[in-house]
């Protein structure tokens, strides 16, 4: 969802070159891995022209390569845009993560729980999942609109998980 939402908000996908924004024709999303040696952020090359079996495949591959310390630079230079996943692995709600220069962004994403919402008729009640997501942006190439429009996409994708089929 992230790297469509990349591609569908392109100066979403770029950074902060010295004097000028730099725009990136490829979506290559870094995904944070927390190893007993530290953090690694290895990187999904063209991740929106990926089906997610394909990127859940090379985020297990590249997990146990973090594990194992046996990343090379190839495995997480060149990366666009970070995710940062701490509520399905530590169940943490909500948080902010901090952007990885020369990006300008960085998606923190929370727990999902799930919730009791009203049904479709009078005295009914269903559950739904929610979950907290927070962008982090360099405001100099990301304003709030912009972060705001990236966001919305996003949550399009995260809600209609049919419209990433590719």
């Amino acid at each position: 969802a992230a790297a469509l939402a990349l591609r569908k908000v392109p100066q979403c996908n770029s950074s902060w070159t010295d004097d000028y924004i730099r725009q990136y024709n490829n979506v290559n999303i870094n995904v944070a891995v927390q190893t007993d040696n530290g953090l690694y952020v290895p990187v999904i090359r063209d991740a929106d022209k990926k089906g997610l079996s394909s990127i859940a495949e090379e985020v297990k591959n590249l997990a146990q390569k973090a594990k194992e310390n046996s990343l090379k630079p190839e495995d997480y230079e060149g990366g666009t845009f970070t995710v940062s996943n701490l509520g399905g692995p530590f169940g943490i709600k909500q948080f902010c993560a901090i952007i990885n220069p020369p990006q300008s962004g960085i998606l923190a994403v929370g727990s999902a729980e799930k919730r009791v919402i009203p049904g479709s008729g009078p005295d009914q009640f269903k559950f739904a999942s929610f979950m907290s997501v927070t962008l982090s942006c360099d405001h100099r190439v990301i304003d709030g609109a912009i972060g705001a429009e990236w966001l919305k996409a996003f949550k399009g994708y995260i809600e209609n998980p049919e419209s990433m089929l590719l």
